[in-house]
C-alpha cells in the first residue's frame, strides 16, 4: 500500500498533488496531521510542504476549472472529513486529464462528492454569523468561542473584518486551538497556551470580563425572555434553526 503523509495544510495538500504528478506516482492512502493514522500505518512518502510547487497546481487549476470551483475545494478541504483528500486528489486529476470542463458533471461521483461537502461547510460557516456572541474583556477586546463541525473559521473572517473594524475582537476554534485576533489594523492567527475561557461554555472568567460586559449579558436575556411568547414555543423548530450545540454560546440560553 502507497501511503503518503503531508502537514495538514492546504499548501501541503496543494503540493503533494505536485509532487504526484512529478512523480508519476498517486497514494492510496493520505494522511495529514492525525497522530491516530500515523501510528498505525508507516509512510511511504513524506510532503515536504512547498509554496512554489503548491501556487503552480493553483494556477494550473484555474485553467482548467472556474474560480468558483477553485475555492469550493479550498472549503472542501476544510471539511476535514476522513479520506477527503483522496476525493478532492481524484477530482483534480479528472480536471487536468479531461479536455473539456469536467466541474458541473454530476456524474462523476467526486464532483457530486464535492458539491454535497462544499454545501454542508457552507452551512456550518453561516452558522458561526448567525449565532456569534462576543465577550467585552477588560481590555476592550470583544471575544466569541466556537467549536465547529469543520474548520470554518477562516471562512469567517473578512465578515468580521468588514463588520467590525473599530474594535479589537478574538474568533476561536476550541476543538482545534486556534483562532484569529483583530487589533483594528490587521488580523493574525493566534494560539492559546493557557486560556482564562472555560472551555465547555466559551465564556470567559468572571476576572476579565468587563463590568458593563456583565451588565449586557443580564440585560439580553432579560430581554430575551420578556419577548418570548410562551404560548407559540415550537422546540422542535427551534432546535432545526438553531442547533442545540451552538446554545452553549449563547448567554440568552444560559440557566445560570
Amino acid at each position: 500500500m502507497n501511503i503518503w503523509t503531508y502537514d495538514g495544510t492546504f499548501e501541503g495538500f496543494l503540493t503533494l498533488v505536485f509532487d504526484c504528478y512529478d512523480l508519476k506516482i498517486f497514494p492510496e492512502v493520505i494522511i495529514g496531521k492525525n497522530p491516530e493514522q500515523m501510528q498505525i500505518f508507516n509512510s511511504d512518502y513524506e510532503v515536504v510542504s512547498d509554496r512554489a510547487k503548491a501556487k503552480r497546481v493553483w494556477k494550473g487549476l484555474h485553467k482548467k476549472i472556474s474560480g468558483v470551483s477553485c475555492e469550493m475545494l479550498f472549503r472542501v478541504f476544510l471539511s476535514e472529513q476522513t479520506d477527503i483528500e483522496q476525493v478532492l486528489l481524484n477530482y483534480i486529476k479528472r480536471a487536468f486529464a479531461s479536455p473539456s470542463n469536467t466541474e458541473s458533471d454530476f456524474r462523476d461521483e467526486f464532483v457530486l462528492k464535492i458539491y454535497k461537502v462544499n454545501k454542508m461547510v457552507g452551512r456550518e460557516a453561516e452558522r458561526i454569523l448567525m449565532f456569534v456572541r462576543f465577550q467585552k474583556t477588560v481590555d476592550d477586546i470583544y471575544y466569541a468561542s466556537f467549536d465547529p463541525k469543520y474548520n470554518v473559521l477562516p471562512l469567517t473572517i473578512s465578515h468580521f473584518e468588514n463588520r467590525f473594524t473599530d474594535q479589537k475582537w478574538v474568533i476561536y476554534d476550541t476543538r482545534r486551538n486556534y483562532g484569529f485576533y483583530y487589533d483594528m489594523k490587521e488580523t493574525q492567527e493566534i494560539t492559546f497556551s493557557e486560556s482564562a475561557v472555560n472551555p465547555v461554555s466559551g465564556k470567559i472568567d468572571e476576572h476579565i470580563m468587563a463590568e458593563d460586559e456583565k451588565l449586557f449579558q443580564t440585560l439580553w436575556k432579560t430581554y430575551f425572555d420578556a419577548t418570548c411568547i410562551r404560548e407559540r414555543l415550537n422546540p422542535r423548530l427551534h432546535m432545526q434553526f438553531l442547533p442545540k450545540r451552538f446554545w452553549k454560546y449563547l448567554p440568552e440560553k444560559q440557566t445560570g
